[in-house]
C-alpha cells in the first residue's frame, strides 16, 4: 500500500477539544485523512493552556505531549465560529468535507449554529459524529465528561480494580479512556464511509465515554446481571486453582505475568527452565487436578524458584518458552521492547523546534506498513493556508485577522 495513507481524500472538519474526540481525529490523520482541527483565534484548544500554564508538563524543544498525543498530522484553522464571517467560513470547509467530529454539548452546538441539520443544510451526505460524556438522550445528555470520572469511575472500571476497603484507585495515566474511546470513533467513522460508498446514505456516528467504559467491562456487567456479582473474588494469590496463571517475583524485586491456561501442557517445560525438573513428577504437581488441591505448595515452590533470579536473567530463561508469559514492564522499558520496535509500534516525530521524540502510534497497521507520523500543529498555524483553499486571497484574509475573525 502507498503511504499516502488508506484514507488519502477524506476531508474531516473537527470542531472538538481536549483528547477523546480529538484523539479519534488523529487517528484519521495517521491513516491519511485531512483532518482540519478548528480552534478559536484567541484561546484555542483549552489543552493547549495546560502546557502553557504548567499544569502539564513541557518536554524539551517545547513538546507539549498533552497536544502531541490527540492532535499530531493536523492542520489548525483559527475560527471564531461565534461571528458571522466565522460560521460562514466553518460552512464553506464543511461544503468540502465527508466528516464533521465534534464533542460540543448540545446547548454549545445550537449557539454555534453547528448541529446536524445546520451542517446537512449545506452538506446533506456528510458523516455527522458526536462524542460525549454519557450519551445525546437521557437526563444528563447536556453534561459534560472526562475519562477520569466517567469512563473510569461512572462506568466501573475502579470499584472493579479497587479494594473495597480503600479509596478507589485512580486510572494508569492520563487519557486511559479517552484512546480508547478515540480509536472506536474512528472505527465507527470508517463503516459510515464505507456504507454511504455502497448505499449513498450518510448516518450520525455516535459514542461516549460512558458507552466505551461499558464496553472495556462489558465482561463484569454480565456477570453482575447473570450472577449478581459485581466483584470477581480476590483472595490469596497462593491460592490459585491454577498457579500457573499467576505474578511471580524475582529476585531484583521485578514481576512477571503467567498465563498458561492449558497447564498441563506447559508444565514440565516451566519447571525445566526454572531448574526444578522435580517438580514435573512431584505426585502433589503431576497435573492441573493435583496442582489445584496443592495449590498453596505449589505457588511457594514457584515462588522460592523465580526468587532465584534477576528479571533480566529470567526474561533471557524464558524467551523461547512453550507457555504464555510476559515482563511486567514500566513504560520506559516500553518505549525500549524490541518487540514493539520491530513492529513499529513506537514512532518517532519532529518538532516544530527540530526536537525529536517518540510517540506510540495507533494500533492498527495496513499492509504491515507502520505509519509515518507528523507533529501536532501550532495553534492556528495553517489558518493562511486553508483559507487560501477556499479562495480568499491574502488582504481578504488580513482584513478578517484585523476583525478577529481568524488567526
Amino acid at each position: 500500500m502507498s503511504r499516502v495513507g488508506i484514507m488519502s481524500g477524506v476531508r474531516v472538519v473537527e470542531v472538538a477539544s481536549w483528547t477523546y474526540v480529538p484523539v479519534a481525529g488523529t487517528v484519521l490523520a495517521e491513516w491519511g485523512a485531512d483532518v482540519l482541527k478548528i480552534e478559536h483565534p484567541e484561546t484555542g484548544d483549552p489543552q493547549r493552556g495546560l502546557a502553557a500554564s504548567g499544569l502539564v508538563p513541557t518536554g524539551p524543544g517545547g513538546v507539549s505531549h498533552m497536544m502531541e498525543l490527540p492532535n499530531r498530522g493536523k492542520r489548525s484553522v483559527g475560527l471564531d465560529l461565534a461571528t458571522e464571517e466565522g460560521h460562514g467560513l466553518l460552512l464553506k470547509l464543511v461544503e468540502r468535507a465527508d466528516v464533521f467530529l465534534t464533542n460540543f454539548r448540545p446547548q454549545a452546538r445550537r449557539k454555534l449554529r453547528i448541529d446536524v441539520d445546520d451542517v446537512r443544510a449545506v452538506n446533506p451526505s456528510i458523516i455527522y459524529v458526536r462524542g460525549s460524556g454519557q450519551g445525546q438522550r437521557g437526563p444528563e445528555a447536556e453534561r459534560g465528561g472526562y475519562d477520569g470520572c466517567t469512563f473510569w469511575g461512572r462506568g466501573g472500571p475502579a470499584d472493579i480494580i479497587s479494594d473495597p476497603s480503600d479509596y478507589p484507585v485512580g486510572q494508569p495515566g492520563p487519557a486511559f479512556g479517552d484512546v480508547m474511546g478515540g480509536l472506536t470513533i474512528a472505527g465507527g467513522i470508517s463503516a459510515a464511509l464505507f456504507h454511504r460508498l455502497r448505499t449513498g446514505e450518510p448516518v450520525v456516528v455516535d459514542s461516549s465515554l460512558l458507552a466505551t467504559s461499558r464496553w472495556a467491562t462489558s465482561a463484569s456487567s454480565l456477570a453482575a446481571g447473570l450472577f449478581g456479582i459485581d466483584r470477581l473474588p480476590r483472595g490469596d494469590r497462593k491460592k490459585m486453582p491454577n498457579p500457573l496463571v499467576n505474578t511471580y517475583r524475582t529476585a531484583d524485586g521485578r514481576y512477571l505475568s503467567l498465563v498458561m491456561l492449558e497447564s498441563d501442557r506447559y508444565w514440565g517445560d516451566l519447571v525445566g527452565r526454572l531448574s526444578r525438573p522435580e517438580l514435573a513428577d512431584d505426585p502433589r504437581f503431576v497435573d492441573s487436578a493435583a496442582r489445584a488441591q496443592n495449590n498453596v505448595a505449589c505457588t511457594t515452590a514457584l515462588d522460592e524458584a523465580f526468587a532465584q533470579k534477576t528479571f533480566a536473567e529470567w526474561k533471557e530463561v524464558l524467551k523461547d518458552a512453550a507457555g504464555v508469559w510476559a515482563p511486567v514492564q514500566t513504560p520506559s522499558e516500553v518505549l525500549e521492547d524490541p518487540q514493539a520496535l520491530a513492529n513499529g509500534y513506537v514512532r518517532e516525530i519532529e518538532a516544530k523546534s527540530g526536537t525529536r521524540f517518540r510517540i506510540v502510534p495507533s494500533p492498527l497497521q495496513f499492509d504491515e506498513e507502520p505509519p509515518d507520523l507528523t507533529r501536532a500543529p501550532e495553534h492556528g498555524e495553517h489558518t493562511d493556508e486553508v483559507l487560501g483553499e477556499l479562495g480568499l486571497d491574502m488582504n481578504a484574509i488580513m482584513e478578517l485577522k484585523i476583525k478577529g475573525v481568524v488567526l
